[in-house]
């Protein structure tokens, strides 16, 4: 009897613990299969890594003597717990003609940058914000000039430039001339690409031939010094960004720089010019994404 009796209450612990995972266990998956209500709050899944920024993030600003004195704004690294670090990347950061630096800061996106690992330096350029205008910036050299003064002053090796709209006239002209001083480009619908021919964009076909004279003539350490500046123009990373209901400026920058060998796209659907400003959460994940590898 009691071995019986112990056989009905085993029986009926299992057919317990049974009805007790068939009622439970929808609601574990459901839980663990659901993004959590501070991701549903951001509009991401629960493995994507959030964009606004956990920690605060100083941004500086600073005025660079010259002709003329250019003012900018800076946002160092910072790691999760808000501590300075050495930073992935220097990002310099140019505006539009409606713009100033000033709009990166408030957009977020120095905050955004610095909180990834990347410092950055938005600043004024000249006639705009609190940057005074010159009269010395009338070619494309002097513009070129500018910008290579601003990066050199700061401490600025190998930038990721990021340049919109009218800030072509000058970002342009720098990848052509001086793209060895960038480590990526990042236009934004810019001014400025239908002054060089599909032929300066690609440059290949010389670096082609140029390649082949140099491996007969020049030891090999030296050949691939040469070779670098040779391909210079064709080796920066590039993430063309536009709005598709930029018919204008987005379209023909779009097709222009296309021609560059090493040319990414990000297209932001219903975005206008300044697309950046419509869909910034968008903007913002291309940047980090593209960024991450660069």
């Amino acid at each position: 009897m009691n071995f019986l009796r112990n056989r009905i209450v085993v029986l009926g612990l299992v057919l317990l613990a049974t009805l007790l995972l068939y009622l439970l266990l929808p609601a574990i998956r459901q839980g663990s299969m659901e993004p959590s209500l501070e991701a549903q709050k951001l509009g991401l899944s629960a493995t994507s890594p959030p964009l606004v920024p956990s920690v605060n993030v100083s941004i500086r600003t600073g005025q660079l003597p010259g002709d003329p004195p250019l003012f900018f704004r800076e946002a160092l690294p910072v790691d999760a717990a808000g501590r300075q670090i050495l930073p992935r990347l220097q990002i310099v950061m140019l505006h539009g003609q409606a713009f100033t630096s000033k709009t990166w800061e408030e957009l977020g996106t120095m905050s955004i940058l610095a909180t990834h690992g990347y410092q950055t330096l938005a600043v004024d350029l000249p006639g705009y914000g609190k940057s005074p205008d010159s009269e010395s910036l009338k070619t494309d050299q002097s513009r070129v000039d500018l910008l290579s003064r601003f990066m050199e002053s700061l401490g600025v090796r190998s930038a990721v430039l990021v340049s919109p709209s009218m800030s072509g006239h000058y970002s342009i002209p720098f990848l052509m001339k001086n793209s060895a001083k960038l480590q990526a480009f990042i236009p934004i619908a810019p001014v400025g690409t239908r002054s060089y021919t599909p032929q300066q964009y690609q440059n290949i076909q010389v670096t082609q031939d140029a390649t082949q004279i140099v491996k007969t003539y020049m030891l090999q350490f030296l050949y691939r010094n040469i070779l670098k500046q040779l391909c210079s123009c064709v080796q920066t990373p590039t993430l063309i960004v536009f709005g598709t209901l930029d018919t204008n400026l987005g379209a023909q920058s779009h097709k222009n720089l296309l021609q560059l060998p090493h040319a990414s796209v990000l297209k932001l659907e219903g975005a206008r010019h300044a697309c950046y400003m419509d869909k910034p959460k968008e903007f913002h994940q291309g940047l980090i994404d593209f960024l991450r590898n660069v």
